[in-house]
């Protein structure tokens, strides 16, 4: 499932500032697992945190997003600054989706003249990759072609909200 958040950069918040909610965010959101420490991810996000304060400072997060990919979840975090920071209104609470995941990989974007920083801090870490994620796996393509609903709706939540109507 495809998820987006956004966090308001400079003039709101510094770059240290955006990636330390960042940080809480990614935390939060893969502390749902019983598989994941959250102290897994906070080290991973400060092994990545030179560079990544150095994507935010460069207004580079706000034309290619951090993306989180565990299991199904497919998180795009955008960093959005100037005038629009200010309108922006943020969710920063965990986002859904990764309660059963046992692995994670946080893609940074390689952009230039930061590229081979990225590629160097990517390897320092095995939860971080510089590479493109690889398309959003197809939980909903069934074995003979077909699409299915499974991973869009969650058909008990429907049916019950379906009764009470």
């Amino acid at each position: 499932m495809k998820r987006h958040r956004k966090i308001a950069a400079a003039p709101e918040r510094s770059a240290g500032e955006v990636w330390r909610t960042a940080t809480a965010l990614l935390a939060d959101t893969l502390d749902r697992s019983d598989a994941i420490e959250r102290a897994e991810v906070e080290r991973t996000m400060e092994v990545a945190g030179g560079i990544g304060r150095q994507l935010v400072s460069g207004g580079h997060l706000g034309k290619k997003p951090l993306v989180l990919v565990a299991g199904e979840m497919w998180l795009e975090v955008e960093i959005v600054s100037g005038d629009a920071a200010f309108a922006l209104t943020e969710n920063l609470g965990p986002v859904p989706g990764a309660a059963g995941v046992s692995d994670w990989t946080l893609h940074l974007p390689q952009v230039e003249p930061l590229a081979k920083l990225v590629r160097k801090t990517a390897k320092e870490d095995e939860h971080l990759s510089a590479d493109e994620p690889k398309a959003q796996s197809s939980a909903a393509a069934k074995s003979d072609g077909q699409t299915s609903t499974a991973g869009v709706f969650n058909e008990a939540a429907l049916a019950a909200w379906a009764k009470e109507r």
